[in-house]
């Protein structure tokens, strides 16, 4: 605010100062022509044109020149000779002696100027004039007007406008505080260096975002990329139609962004794309634009299931924790009733059950899926649901390089199996086959199955009966399973339900050719 109030005033002062220099040059113009119109009227009288011609100091016109010259209002009025030796001047003292200046060079040679010189009597504006007889210069006449009362001028002229100046002041300070307050606002209050570390903070958050960010104007124009943004939808210089670039984000948004919206499925350059869209305020029917940020659907989908497999282990080791108290507790309270054999009966139980169960899954060679196995065991035991493996289950080695895969399908299947029976006594089992065309595996439970308004959409995302939120585990493990060219299904049998995951049989990986040299030793051997 103070700068804006400095920048005023010196503009002002720089104002001021080139009114009164136009002024100056009119005032000096204007007592110039003035001068010069005396000098001529003076030039022409005879007792002027006489004395000069003679060339003696005349005191008769010595007084008559000095009387026009208080009704010309002028400072002095000199006559010369044709030597420049002055015949007339306003003081008497300085008759006979030459005139000062250096200027009578064009009057003597028979030409009428205006100049600005320095006399005896000060710096003064001159109009001088040729004397003529017989056509020929016999004299020069030279009225003049010091400056003092040019620049006297000039102050009344100033005076007159000195209104005018503060009145232009007041509206111009008036003016400056308005826009100040006014720009302050639309700035948020932001000093420029504030602004100046908004914007490199800005650029370093964008460069720092692992998902593309652009922020489109109300026009459709893109204004802002972040690094990954720009590796997405290609290098090029900003503002640029958004149109051009994502005509599916364009036209979804081509009447405005009224509201945020999150996790919109489009496609950018025939990929998919989740899509978060964060409206500007503004005004206009479009609004302020928006923020678009957006992120690979398969990373998005590794990420929640990695959240997934991470909350689902959380689970599985606090049920196993809470199973192992329990145990722990009925031990600890037979041995202190002093009942050690029905202790050990017990133990012999947990045992025996824990080694069954092992067995069911002693030809399962994935490691991860049989700890999976185990957790849920643990889990369903805390829920009161009755758990169990199909006899005769098997998986070979082979399937270790999709086991990502199939712990997200078993470990969703189970645990949607264990919400489908809501509490309720049941029974969930799973079954895993292998054959020369594939793997297949059944999650069966004694729940009421899948209700029908749902069993046309049910691996849609965000499809679900348990309300809002959820809907995201069945779709990532029908999107995984079909990236593999594998199947999912359900149906109803015999008053359960089943779902089914159909795996084709993973191609080998292939063998890299040795180099000449190990192939010839080897031939060597």
């Amino acid at each position: 605010m103070r700068w804006h109030l400095l920048v005023l005033c010196a503009m002002t002062t720089l104002l001021v100062a080139v009114q009164s220099w136009q002024l100056y040059g009119e005032a000096r113009a204007r007592l110039g022509e003035r001068a010069l119109t005396t000098s001529r009227l003076v030039a022409r009288l005879p007792e002027v044109v006489s004395g000069a011609a003679s060339g003696r100091p005349n005191p008769a016109l010595n007084a008559r020149i000095n009387a026009l010259r208080g009704a010309a209002e002028a400072d002095f009025i000199v006559v010369g000779d044709r030597a420049g030796i002055r015949l007339a001047h306003p003081v008497p003292a300085r008759l006979g002696r030459p005139m000062e200046g250096g200027d009578n060079v064009e009057p003597f040679a028979g030409r009428e100027i205006v100049s600005v010189a320095r006399g005896s009597l000060g710096v003064s504006v001159r109009g001088k004039v040729p004397v003529w007889q017989a056509g020929e210069v016999v004299g020069v006449v030279s009225t003049g007007y010091l400056m003092p009362q040019v620049w006297s001028l000039v102050g009344q002229a100033l005076v007159g406008l000195l209104p005018w100046f503060l009145l232009a002041l007041a509206l111009g300070t008036l003016g400056a505080v308005w826009a100040a307050r006014r720009l302050r606002a639309e700035i948020l209050n932001l000093e420029p260096e504030e602004i100046a570390a908004l914007a490199r903070q800005q650029r370093a958050v964008l460069a720092a975002l692992r998902e593309g960010v652009i922020a489109v104007d109300p026009a459709g124009q893109v204004t802002l990329v972040s690094d990954r943004a720009a590796a997405d939808l290609g290098e090029r210089p900003v503002p640029y139609p958004l149109a051009e670039v994502w005509p599916e984000l364009a036209h979804l948004t081509r009447g405005g962004v009224g509201a945020r919206q999150q996790s919109l499925e489009l496609t950018l350059r025939g990929g998919p794309v989740l899509v978060n869209l964060e409206p500007l305020d503004g005004s206009g029917p479009s609004g302020g634009g928006f923020v678009a940020g957006f992120r690979d659907r398969a990373q998005a989908l590794a990420l929640a299931e990695e959240l997934t497999h991470a909350r689902g282990f959380v689970d599985v080791l606090r049920a196993q924790t809470h199973e192992y108290q329990n145990r722990l507790h009925v031990i600890s309270g037979l041995l202190q009733l002093d009942r050690p054999e029905e202790a050990l009966r017990v133990l012999n139980a947990e045992i025996r059950s824990d080694a069954e169960f092992r067995q069911l899954l002693r030809d399962v060679q994935v490691p991860r899926l049989v700890a999976l196995l185990a957790g849920k065991r643990e889990r369903a035991q805390e829920l009161g649901i009755e758990f169990g493996v199909a006899e005769g289950s098997s998986l070979s080695p082979t399937w270790e390089r999709h086991a990502d895969t199939l712990v997200t399908a078993v470990g969703n299947l189970t645990e949607n199996a264990f919400e489908a029976l809501a509490g309720r006594p049941g029974r969930v089992t799973v079954l895993i086959g292998e054959d020369p065309e594939g793997v297949q595996l059944s999650v069966e439970d004694s729940g009421p199955g899948v209700p029908d308004d749902l069993a046309g959409t049910l691996y849609g995302r965000g499809v679900s009966s348990k309300g809002e939120g959820r809907g995201h585990g069945l779709a990532g493990v029908f999107a995984r399973v079909q990236a593999l060219g594998g199947q999912l299904r359900h149906r109803r049998r015999e008053g359960r339900t089943v779902f089914e995951v159909s795996l084709p049989t993973p191609h080998p990986a292939p063998l890299m050719p040795l180099p000449p040299a190990s192939r010839s030793s080897e031939a060597e051997g």
